[in-house]
């Protein structure tokens, strides 16, 4: 999966049940996607964060060639948002400390400030899969057959995947199978939990399960587990 900035806790659910998990860091970037920007609770619901990034005469650039804009808006806003919105968080004075280190450490690499957080986010919860970045592996190609290619280069014989490309998955399911790959589709139920405001609302990003849930937050991430779907052609 391509490097997401404060991934969903869903993303994290796919993680924990991969043996290795491969950071698509070598794709092209998309402006305004996941991959720049999340979204955290606020009293007044679901607010976007969006991670400033030079993309005027890149068209075409790579998720590893983006460069973060390092000025007096970024970090400092989204430090003080998720200050103001979570201080009131049971483990936000355990965790906030390493959040904010991992913001200001200088990084000027998109995919690298995302791939820091989501490997301290997985550190914080106890998840120990093995990961590597797409760009060390060497695969070629696009769509399926990279990920054919790189499935081939760890030895893997299943591919689970997110739900969302189950159709074009599906239109290329001959890759997989003539390469000997089974597919799976991962199926999760977003639970609840206890957020500083209320109603609870899904889809926040990691922290917001962190801040609130502390050392439960793994717990809680495997109860909106479902048996994957496999997917036939």
């Amino acid at each position: 999966m391509q490097p997401t900035y404060l991934p969903w806790i869903g993303f994290f659910d796919l993680i924990d049940q991969a043996d290795i998990f491969v950071f698509l860091d070598n794709v092209q970037f998309s402006k305004q996607s996941w991959q720049q920007r999340n979204r955290i609770r606020t009293h007044k619901g679901l607010e976007w964060m969006t991670v400033p990034v030079l993309s005027k005469g890149k068209l075409h650039q790579l998720i590893n060639q983006v460069t973060i804009i390092s000025s007096n808006i970024f970090p400092r806003t989204h430090l003080r948002a998720v200050e103001m919105n979570y201080k009131r968080a049971p483990f936000f004075e355990k965790y906030f400390p390493d959040y904010r280190t991992l913001l200001t450490d200088g990084s000027e690499s998109l995919s690298e400030l995302n791939i820091r957080i989501i490997s301290w986010a997985c550190s914080v919860m106890g998840i120990d899969t093995k990961w590597l970045r797409s760009s060390e592996l060497d695969a070629q190609g696009q769509r399926s057959p990279l990920l054919v290619q790189l499935c081939h280069k760890v030895e893997a014989d299943t591919y689970l995947s997110t739900m969302g490309a189950k159709e074009y998955l599906t239109e290329d399911y001959h890759e997989f199978f003539s390469q000997g790959i089974k597919v799976w589709l991962h199926n999760y139920d977003h639970p609840e939990y206890s957020q500083v405001y209320q109603p609870f609302v899904p889809y926040a990003g990691i922290i917001d399960l962190i801040f609130n849930e502390g050392e439960r937050a793994l717990e809680i991430i495997r109860s909106g587990r479902k048996a994957p779907s496999w997917l036939t052609g």
